[in-house]
């Protein structure tokens, strides 16, 4: 009995930095993670492979949108119950402009949009009003070659281009020794705002990879 006692105490400790039961209550959240990809990194682990157009060369994209997703302080709701509809195929085609392609846009709707308490239409709407509330760094556009940088670049040149931007309200992640994201925590209505503790996980890394724009 000690035992499972002390595994349960072990899984409660946890649990609050992981997704909670599908099912969720639709517009029951705290604020919002708006997610930024690079792109020529996120096809470089993911879209080369399933020969994604955004992947092409001569696109330009640098940091596309992921996602804005619905966040608890700690935890975050998926799969939430709505009666709102889900988008058409060209709602979602609308997308493809910031998010990378149509696919992508259905996926966000379905595991976060639906627990933001919106219609699609307006889902996606807000999260465009997100996307082009922050001022993306000019330098970015102007990578022609792959370089290896601290993650905390990154940062720095989003907090410089973005003086309502705190290092509390931004992190960057990595993957697989890339830069993979930058996320940014924002209110209901869309001001930046301090994140979670279970969002604040910057990468540490001072040598990440950069891919080229393609």
């Amino acid at each position: 009995m000690r035992v499972f006692a002390a595994l349960i105490g072990i899984v409660m400790a946890f649990s609050g930095g992981m997704a909670r039961a599908d099912g969720e209550k639709a517009g029951d959240f705290d604020y919002y993670v708006m997610a930024l990809s690079w792109s020529s990194n996120w096809c470089a682990l993911q879209g080369d492979a399933r020969g994604e157009d955004q992947c092409l060369p001569g696109k330009g994209l640098t940091f596309t949108l992921h996602g804005l997703w619905p966040q608890y302080e700690s935890g975050w709701p998926s799969y939430c119950r709505t009666t709102a509809q889900d988008p058409s195929r060209g709602q979602s085609a609308e997308m493809a402009d910031i998010m990378g392609g149509a696919g992508l846009a259905w996926y966000q709707w379905k595991k976060h949009g639906r627990c933001a308490g919106l219609s699609a239409t307006d889902y996606f709407a807000t999260a465009r009003k997100a996307f082009n509330s922050v001022q993306e760094p000019d330098v970015f556009a102007k990578i022609n070659k792959t370089l290896e940088v601290p993650a905390a670049v990154i940062e720095e040149a989003f907090l410089a281009a973005n003086p309502a931007l705190e290092k509390d309200m931004i992190t960057v992640t990595c993957r697989a020794g890339m830069i993979q994201e930058v996320r940014l925590c924002l209110t209901k209505d869309l001001e930046p705002r301090r994140c979670g503790t279970d969002t604040i996980r910057d990468c540490t890394l001072k040598d990440a990879v950069l891919s080229s724009v393609r």
